[in-house]
């Protein structure tokens, strides 16, 4: 089977945005304009294709990832072949409880499109999945959103981006008109007013600029012009000489620029309202990388661990990550993954270099949000799924077997609040328990533990909306009824000072004893820098085979910490000195040897307890301003600013999670309803000292 579309025409791009900036309605356009679904679904009607979860469209938010491939001819560049685009397009979650399903979709995107909200301009979430990308090294293009709605102001967006996240965006386009004046936007390079007619929008009109937006028109594009012109030597001369410089010209240098993250071009319009999205495609077209745009994957020969790299061809050896896991009901787990080199026919093997595994590929699907259609091959820069993979999991590489290689993992964040949860019934017991593994695999940042003192099982992910969802899911996809408990923050402990010890484990029970003996030196490191061992044993003090077992020892005894039984972190163990006994020494004894001087280093080391910080934006109207600010402090929360969004009061400040537990209810009570908020994860911090004796205590959850 060949190529349907040659890799140069190819796009894998991404939507990303805050909570309710209009990214799903963005998609829901985008499959419309591009012939892929006949009518458009809504996301206030619970209709939209992409949101295909019954909790999706309930709740009118997106929680997975949805992947689907259309194709778009981009008006413009006259004799340019590549503008027939073959998009593999993935739209997902603003929610920060579902920042996994943004980290691990940028992970193999090549481009993005970033949409802001045209009356709330930059978002925390916003920067969030905008540092996300930067971290890929993700080119990117801007779409400012609901212009018609009131308080709309494409200015005001365009500054909070300068400000906030990049001073490289530029104007590609203005507004003609904003909120219910909005009817059209001016597209600076080509110089024309543009319409979009019809019912759906659908019926693309270009006219001469209107006179009222000439005088912007021109300003906006000298600045355009400037910004391009700097990035080519042959340009700025044009530029300083006054000479014309051609549309050509302008988009040949700014593809450039985008392609090396040097500029952000800035789009703008109303999805809702259908007017600006195929612009937005053109744009997608124009500007974003091909996979053959990207420089090629870095990765490590498996055996060797050798750095060795693949080129986005077809003819390279095959290599792929898997980025997602997904419960079907009819099939199984799917798998799905990006292709970065080669290509693969159904029917072949593949090996999964990180488990080292050798599977066969029984099934290819190209999927379209939650529908399958089958396939015969994949290539290079295609996005697919497969079926049945028996090791694969989310951040795994699949690739020749001949020729192995190991491409990087995504690193993915700590979960911060925990439920427990037990089965109503004995039958229920064992659904439980497979639907705990199935929606582990599926999600990296959801995990399941058991308290080993109680026996209890725990669950702990990013959020209560993030907990909430899963427990829904358990009972309605799995069928499993279970009690839950009320939402615990997901302490940790560190250490505040170094600290040497030792420990002797010595057994004797009349046959052959038990020999372990470790010193350790024990050193706090940065917040975030997590857990080193250094093994500095010389002259085989301690056999080289006992020292696996004594740092399996040292991990395990870190999972209970020595303040209130959470695990510890942000720490450095150096085990330098020992003994050990001809006879009596095992790897058990010093596993447990490991265990015991862990535990009191510890105690040795001042070990204190951390709490999760949330980065809280409280938007209300400015006659409530005083009694939520008062509220925050309350809560523990340091204010860092407060500004002014039309009408409404926006608070950006910093609370430990433990005191937003019920704040939703707090604030429509202080608000009459009609104050919002967004919360996301910023750091760990020391928790106080009275506050630390409530959790030790068991006071507080």
């Amino acid at each position: 089977m060949a190529r349907t579309y040659r890799i140069e025409q190819t796009r894998d791009i991404g939507i990303i945005a805050h909570i309710d900036a209009g990214k799903t309605t963005v998609s829901e356009r985008i499959l419309f304009y591009t012939g892929l679904s006949h009518k458009i679904g809504e996301v206030h009607d619970g209709a939209a294709v992409m949101d295909w979860m019954e909790q999706e469209r309930e709740r009118g938010i997106t929680i997975t990832s949805a992947a689907t491939t259309c194709h778009w001819t981009a008006r413009g560049w006259k004799g340019e072949t590549n503008l027939d685009c073959w998009l593999n397009l993935i739209d997902t979650p603003g929610h920060i409880d579902f920042t996994v399903e943004v980290q691990r979709s940028l992970r193999i995107l090549d481009g993005a499109v970033v949409v802001f909200d045209g009356v709330a301009g930059v978002e925390p979430q916003s920067e969030t999945v905008w540092r996300q990308a930067d971290s890929y090294e993700v080119p990117r293009i801007c779409f400012i959103n609901k212009i018609d709605r009131m308080g709309a102001s494409f200015d005001k967006g365009l500054e909070s981006i300068h400000q906030k996240l990049t001073p490289n965006a530029v104007a590609v386009q203005i507004p003609m008109g904003e909120e219910e004046h909005f009817k059209g936007v001016v597209d600076l390079i080509t110089q024309k007013a543009i319409y979009f007619e019809g019912d759906f929008g659908q019926n693309i009109v270009e006219k001469e600029i209107p006179e009222e937006f000439k005088a912007k028109a021109g300003e906006m594009r000298h600045i355009l012009v400037e910004k391009i012109a700097t990035e080519d030597n042959a340009l700025i001369e044009k530029f300083l000489a006054s000479e014309e410089i051609s549309v050509e010209e302008i988009r040949k240098t700014l593809r450039k620029a985008v392609l090396s993250y040097k500029l952000v071009p800035v789009f703008c319009g109303s999805a809702l309202k259908n007017k600006g999205v195929q612009l937005l495609l053109d744009g997608v077209c124009d500007y974003l990388p091909s996979p053959a745009d990207s420089p090629p994957v870095k990765g490590n020969d498996p055996k060797t661990n050798e750095e060795i790299f693949r080129k986005s061809q077809d003819d390279e050896p095959f290599s792929a990550v898997v980025f997602k896991i997904a419960t079907d009901p009819f099939v199984g787990a799917l798998n799905y993954f990006r292709v970065y080199s080669g290509k693969l026919a159904k029917g072949s093997y593949v090996l999964n270099s990180t488990t080292g595994e050798k599977e066969r590929i029984g099934r290819l699907i190209r999927m379209h949000s939650n529908e399958r259609k089958e396939i015969d091959e994949v290539f290079t820069g295609d996005i697919a799924a497969t079926v049945g993979l028996r090791t694969a999991s989310t951040g795994h590489t699949l690739c020749d077997p001949e020729k192995p290689i190991l491409l990087e993992k995504p690193v993915f964040p700590e979960p911060v609040i925990s439920i427990r949860i037990e089965p109503k019934t004995k039958a229920d017991q064992e659904k439980l328990i497979m639907a705990l593994k199935k929606l582990s695999e599926e999600d990296p940042t959801f995990r399941v533990k058991e308290d080993i003192e109680t026996g209890d099982t725990i669950m702990s992910g990013m959020g209560e909306l993030h907990l909430d969802i899963l427990c829904d899911r358990m009972r309605r996809e799995f069928k499993v009824e279970a009690n839950v408990g009320k939402p615990q923050v997901a302490y940790k402990e560190t250490i505040t000072t170094d600290a040497q010890t030792e420990a002797k484990f010595i057994r004797q029970s009349g046959g052959r004893g038990q020999y372990g003996h470790v010193v350790i030196r024990l050193k706090p490191k940065d917040r975030g820098e997590g857990f080193e061992f250094i093994n500095e044993i010389k002259g085989g003090i301690i056999p080289s085979e006992y020292i696996p077992a004594i740092e399996k020892g040292i991990k395990e005894a870190m999972d209970k910490g020595v303040v209130a039984g959470y695990p510890l972190v942000d720490l450095a163990v150096t085990l330098y000195d020992g003994s050990f006994h001809e006879v009596d020494s095992s790897e058990m004894a010093f596993k447990i040897a490991g265990s015991m001087a862990l535990q009191d280093g510890a105690k040795k080391a001042k070990a204190i307890l951390l709490e999760p910080i949330m980065k809280v934006e409280v938007v209300c109207p400015a006659e409530f301003f005083g009694d939520v600010i008062g509220d925050l402090n309350r809560r523990r929360g340091i204010i860092e600013e407060t500004k002014d969004r039309t009408q409404l009061k926006v608070i950006d400040g910093k609370v430990p999670l433990s005191e937003m537990f019920g704040y939703a209810t707090g604030l429509r009570s202080l608000t009459q309803g009609r104050g919002t908020f967004t919360m996301e994860f910023s750091s760990y911090e020391r928790v106080p000292e009275n506050i630390a004796k409530e959790v030790v205590e068991g006071k507080r959850r």
